[in-house]
Parts: C-alpha cells; structure tokens; sequence
C-alpha cells in the first residue's frame, strides 16, 4: 500500500513586511507538493502585513494566521509551532520566496530516509533594487558548496551552515532537540549546534530551494544581537560541550583580530593552550601572557585538539593542506572557526 505523503507544517514569524508578505505567500501556494499547512504568527506589526495574512487565509484554508502576545523572533516561532500539525517541519521568512518544487524536493529527498534525517537546500540571494553585497555572496556559495559536498558538520565552526529556512525535519525529531525552545541567538545557528550535538544526519541537496531577500532593515543588520556576526562566544561555547578533549593539548592558531580575541575566551576558561601563527614578527612575542610559537612546532605535539582562526581563504586552504600531510583529520583534529 503506497504511504500517505505527510503533512508539511511551515512556520512563519511576521513584523512589518507589508511590501514583501504578498509576494511571499504567493511563492507558498504555487508549491507544487500540496500537503502543508502555513502558520502565520504577526509579531505585533504595526503596518498591513497581518491584514494581508488574514485575507489569504480566507483564499487558501491551508494557510493559518495568529497573533503572539510576546515579542520578538523566536517566542513567534515558538508559538507557532505550538500551533501547528504537521509531520514534517519547515521555516519561512515573511520577506523570502520559495521555487515552485522547494517542499516537493525537501519531502521527496527526506522519504527514503526517515527519522534521524534532516534535508537541506541551497539558497541564492536577491534584492529588490541594485545588487547584492559580495559579503552575501560570498557566504551563499559557501553555504551551497557546504550542501553539495555534505560537509554541514565539518564546516560547523565557520558559521551557520544550514540556512534558517532551507530544511525540512520530523516532529519527533525537532521536538527531541529542543524545537524553538531555546532563547539564543542567532537562533538557526543554535540549531545548527544542536542538530550537532544530537547526532541527525544532515542530507544535503545540491539545488537552490530558498530565494533569500537581501534590505537594510533586515534583523540581522539591525539588531545587535548580530553586529559581531563571528559569533565566537556560540562557537567557544558548543566546541567546549561537544568537541573539546581536555585531555588532550589545545592549540589556537591565528595571531590577527581573530585570534586575539578568540585568546581572550580562552584565556577566561583558563584552559591552557599553545599559540601559533606563522607571522614572524610576532612568533616569540607574549600576548596576554602567551607566548606566541611558531606553526612548525605542531608536528611535535601529541595529538593536539587545533582552532584555525585564520579567516583567507587562501590561508585556510594551505593550513587545510599541511593538516594532511600531517595526517591530521578535519573534527577529530582540526576545527576552522572563521
């Protein structure tokens, strides 16, 4: 007997997206998999986009609109969830689109696999006028290159490595790593952590599934939650739960901006550590009461535990090269952290 294609529940947080939210909603009724449910939640707008919500709620039964008392983010989504039915889990953002075939690939890659199993997508960004930022760019070939090549958990320490509305989860499974339960930000890279730290397979597709948009009033340029956007405090904190061996040498690596500051954490844990670069105006020197070390002196360690703060691409992947001819293993060995 052929199985019951499950239901797909999409969960929507939405704040003034007035411009967008039509566009939006229209992009999730061309799906061409029909089995979802929508749950808008108004995050106390003070413009039209709940009353654009509502009226497509009355065009199309599948889409759902509610009204949080909390504010911000991730109460919304919280309190969407709480609200919705499906089998399977999405997110969507109010000012995004969707292709045609996004939940039909999400759902159609997830069957043969099942619980334990999380699909991810590509993403492509766009703006409404000019063009986008090559930051943005950067980081969405990053991201698809990351899917493409199935390294979510590999790359985990650089950034997010799954967009926050680019996968598809079961219940059971969004439920046992907390849902949207935990107040942290950035909260799809806390997700991504968690996903990690339970074990789910990450599944991913080599297809853009999420039009992302790119504006100047997007959360994430103005809340200041996402100003520092290294997240180094996130990251320090999950490698220390999941990855860190404290009994094995810790060597950071990286003597700029990035590894002052990642010493600094370090340096609050009182985890002893080594510090190399290989800039040697600086190899000899103490910073913060470490003396910086030359990276040649890494083959002389036994089995160091080694944070790559050292952010061009070029730089990373010579480091990524002598790491192999030191027979050294990406997450056993090495960890790249910008």
């Amino acid at each position: 007997m052929r199985r019951r294609l499950p239901l797909v529940s999409i969960i929507m947080a939405a704040k003034n997206t007035e411009p967008y939210i039509q566009a939006c909603l229209d992009s999730v009724i061309a799906q061409t998999y029909v089995h979802w449910e929508l749950i808008v939640v108004n995050d106390h707008s003070t413009d039209r986009t709940p009353q654009i919500a509502a009226r497509y709620s009355k065009i199309d039964s599948r889409i759902k609109l509610f009204h949080t008392d909390e504010p911000k983010l991730i109460p919304a989504l919280r309190y969407g969830y709480a609200r919705s039915e499906g089998e399977l889990i999405n997110r969507m953002d109010s000012d995004d689109l969707m292709p045609s075939d996004k939940l039909e690939t999400l759902v159609h890659t997830w069957l043969p696999y099942g619980r334990g199993t999380i699909i991810a997508g590509g993403t492509q960004h766009f703006v409404d006028q000019g063009s986008v930022g090559g930051g943005f760019l950067r980081y969405e070939a990053w991201l698809n290159e990351v899917a493409r090549c199935q390294r979510h958990y590999e790359e985990i320490y650089k950034e997010c490595v799954i967009p926050s509305h680019c996968w598809i989860i079961h219940r059971k499974d969004f439920d046992r790593v907390g849902a949207f339960n935990p107040d942290i930000y950035p909260e799809d890279y806390d997700l991504c952590f968690r996903f990690y730290a339970d074990g789910l397979k990450v599944v991913g597709i080599d297809k853009i599934l999420h039009y992302w948009r790119d504006r100047s009033d997007r959360i994430s340029r103005t809340w200041d939650c996402y100003q520092d956007n290294r997240y180094f405090d996130l990251k320090i904190a999950n490698f220390y739960a999941l990855d860190r061996n404290l009994d094995r040498p810790l060597v950071l690596w990286g003597a700029g901006r990035n590894g002052k500051d990642m010493a600094k954490l370090l340096l609050e844990r009182a985890d002893d550590f080594r510090w190399v670069c290989d800039n040697q105006q600086k190899i000899g020197k103490e910073i913060y009461g470490v003396k910086m070390a030359s990276y040649a002196s890494l083959p002389s360690l036994s089995k160091p535990q080694i944070m790559v703060v050292v952010s061009s691409p070029d730089g990373q992947k010579e480091i990524e090269a002598l790491m192999t001819s030191w027979q050294k293993r990406p997450v056993e060995d090495y960890w790249f952290f910008a």
